[in-house]
């Protein structure tokens, strides 16, 4: 396409579009924390602008009056322009401002939609956002080519601030809604003049104006603010908690569904001898905390303790704000699908050179079974190693680590005993073996991996990465190859306890495996559609990390419930899963929720990764890995459960997954395994 005809295709930037790129942060991917009522009115000014600059209103200091009701084909602005039309009454400028403040969050989703579908921003896991180099700016200015949309808005803006030039009437309104945010400090550096320059320039426009006078009057008008009367937060009895028959099979999402149910998303739980823990559990808080979570809880509290076992300060699930941004964004090539998709050979040989070991007529114990399998592809995978002989002491000493540090269920010096002090040698044995086939003359020629980018931030930004991180990065894998393993060990008895589900699985692996290996675009999901909407709801019945943990580090009002400074909060993000009015008939296993329009996994209820700034990073590649994996079984074996009346129950410590009464039966090899 030539460049002339991607111009014409380009939408020019609305009001809307630019306030958000210029609150975008570059350092940390998300956005300057702007207070809610603030930023609420910014947004509505900026529709209320837009729509003046398009000839739908015009206002002046005494009203608004609608010029033209028809629709901008913008679907952030023209809900907004049908409300103004169909109101009777005529209203000035601040009463919209005020009006449309409780929108603007929609406003916002629909923005960033736009945003990423132009492709001026791109989207993360974990709602982190950057900036994509503007081509699309290239007709407007010669230099603009490799730069970005947010930096050539900023461009735009501080010429007007610290020039005497006279700024457009654009960037007058944009300059008012930024002022209102009260984040040009964060942005430039204001001296004297430039602060009066802002002033001055605020006050030639007059939805500007009515922003401003609706911010300040916030104290006499508290639209938008939270309510200051808290209620108490409810606690379960004990005998409520004990009597749960989900409490008795370990089923901690449907335990904390039933208890919010009945005591509501915000409510605590005392055992004895220890303090109430307080718990947020339903679709509605983790929205609140996927968005907001970020401005009020820290992760790095209660994690410090586990992170000293290793002598670590600072790892990724512990870090917040920039740096955790900087170092997930350094990180996210070695846990994307795209590496994974260019491994595939290795994968499937790994995953062939496992099964070579299955005796048909064995039964295997499928916990340590699965997880001794996708070890074997993880070790090679992301360190370069073989870690069998090692994993069992890593797995233990971790999740006893996880046990006291994290959980809080068993005492500290059941880490110190003589059997865990031999397991811990292992940490270290595992690290001396990655560092030594990780040299550049052992690893040329080979593709990168996981091991490779720990150990080159480690040279390149040692503060970042120190050198005392990398026992825990390096040796991370054990607990990976336990949650993955756990998540096959779930996916392989869902499949062989419903025969129809089998049966189409096992068609889709025949259609891709029967005329040899396929490559990485093979795994389409129209391709895989029965294998990917299966996994999606293994992963909504079967969640491995049923709940996260966090500090309160900035007071707020959760559901009408105060969580003050400093105290801890348990996010049981799974318990969605078994809420009727979010999952109908939640206890079925239907593959056909993942269907549009239902789409059940695109809500805020479905949170099997985690949600906000701690979202998992490897989302897309584990489930490549395990659309391979449950293909590849379902291929070359045929699997029962034993004992064949087997009833699942869970070991939910420290994290969720089947007991070891579960044992998978290898009934039958249906082709033989390629040498």
């Amino acid at each position: 396409m030539t460049a002339a005809a991607e111009c014409t295709k380009i939408q020019p930037l609305s009001l809307p579009d630019e306030l958000i790129l210029m609150l975008l942060n570059d350092q940390t991917g998300y956005f300057h924390q702007v207070p809610g009522w603030r930023l609420q009115c910014a947004v509505a000014g900026a529709v209320l602008a837009e729509l003046s600059l398009l000839s739908r209103i015009d206002t002046d200091m005494e009203s608004l009056v609608l010029l033209d009701p028809t629709e901008t084909g913008d679907p952030a602005l023209d809900p907004l322009l049908k409300e103004i039309a169909d109101e009777p009454d005529q209203r000035n400028a601040r009463y919209w401002v005020e009006r449309f403040a409780g929108q603007a969050e929609t406003v916002i989703d629909l923005t960033l939609d736009r945003l990423v579908d132009q492709e001026i921003l791109e989207h993360h896991a974990g709602d982190f956002w950057t900036l994509t180099p503007a081509h699309w700016l290239a007709h407007q200015r010669s230099d603009a080519e490799k730069s970005t949309a947010s930096q050539f808005i900023r461009t735009r803006i501080s010429e007007a601030i610290f020039t005497d030039m006279i700024p457009d009437p654009r960037d007058v309104i944009v300059i008012c809604l930024v002022n209102t945010c009260d984040v040009f400090r964060f942005m430039f550096e204001l001296n004297e003049h430039a602060e009066e320059r802002i002033g001055l320039i605020c006050r030639m426009d007059l939805i500007g104006r009515s922003i401003a006078e609706a911010v300040e009057q916030n104290i006499a008008s508290p639209t938008g603010r939270p309510s200051a009367l808290s209620r108490r937060i409810p606690r379960v009895p004990l005998h409520r908690l004990l009597l749960n028959p989900h409490a008795r099979t370990g089923h901690l999402p449907a335990l904390f569904a039933d208890l919010a149910k009945e005591y509501g998303p915000v409510f605590q739980i005392k055992l004895p001898t220890a303090k109430p823990k307080t718990f947020l559990a339903g679709a509605s808080v983790n929205r609140w905390v996927h968005k907001s979570g970020r401005m009020h809880l820290r992760a790095g509290g209660y994690f410090a303790d586990f992170e000293n076992v290793f002598g670590a300060s600072g790892v990724l699930p512990s870090l917040d704000g920039g740096d955790h941004f900087r170092l997930r964004k350094a990180m996210s090539p070695a846990y994307s699908r795209e590496r994974l998709a260019g491994q595939l050979d290795q994968l499937f040989r790994l995953v062939r050179k496992f099964m070579a070991t299955w005796t048909v007529g064995e039964t295997y114990q499928a916990r340590s079974l699965c997880r001794a399998m996708v070890n074997e592809q993880i070790s090679s995978l992301h360190v370069g190693v073989d870690t069998q002989d090692l994993i069992d002491d890593l797995v233990t000493y971790k999740e006893r680590a996880l046990s006291v540090h994290i959980i809080k269920i068993m005492p500290e010096f059941t880490l110190k005993t003589p059997g865990m002090r031999r397991r811990a040698k292992a940490i270290d044995e595992m690290l001396e073996r990655v560092r030594r086939v990780h040299t550049p003359a052992q690893r040329a020629g080979c593709p990168r991996n996981l091991a490779d980018d720990v150990l080159g931030l480690n040279v390149s930004d040692p503060q970042l990465v120190p050198e005392s991180n990398l026992r825990f990065a390096l040796t991370a894998t054990g607990l990976t190859s336990v949650y993955f393993g756990d998540m096959l060990s779930f996916a392989i008895y869902a499949m062989i306890s419903q025969p129809e589900i089998h049966e189409r699985i096992r068609s889709e692996a025949d259609a891709l495996f029967d005329n040899g290996d396929p490559d990485g675009e093979a795994f389409t999901l129209a391709a895989t559609d029965v294998t990917h909407r299966f996994l999606q709801e293994c992963l909504r019945m079967y969640p491995v990390i049923a709940m996260s943990v966090r500090d309160v580090v900035n007071s707020c009002v959760v559901e009408g419930h105060e969580l003050p400074v400093g105290s801890r909060v348990y996010i049981a993000q799974t318990a969605s899963h078994y809420m009727d009015d979010v999952f109908p008939d939640p206890f079925s296993f239907d593959i056909d929720r993942y269907l549009p329009p239902q789409s059940a996994h695109r809500s805020f209820g479905f949170a099997p990764y985690g949600l906000g700034t701690h979202t998992c990073l490897g989302i897309r590649q584990a489930l490549l890995q395990m659309t391979v994996n449950m293909m590849m079984i379902a291929h070359y074996f045929t699997i029962s459960a034993s004992p064949s009346d087997y009833e699942l129950r869970f070991n939910p410590i420290p994290s969720m997954k089947p007991t070891k009464k579960l044992k998978f039966h290898i009934a039958g090899q249906r082709r033989e395994l390629p040498a």
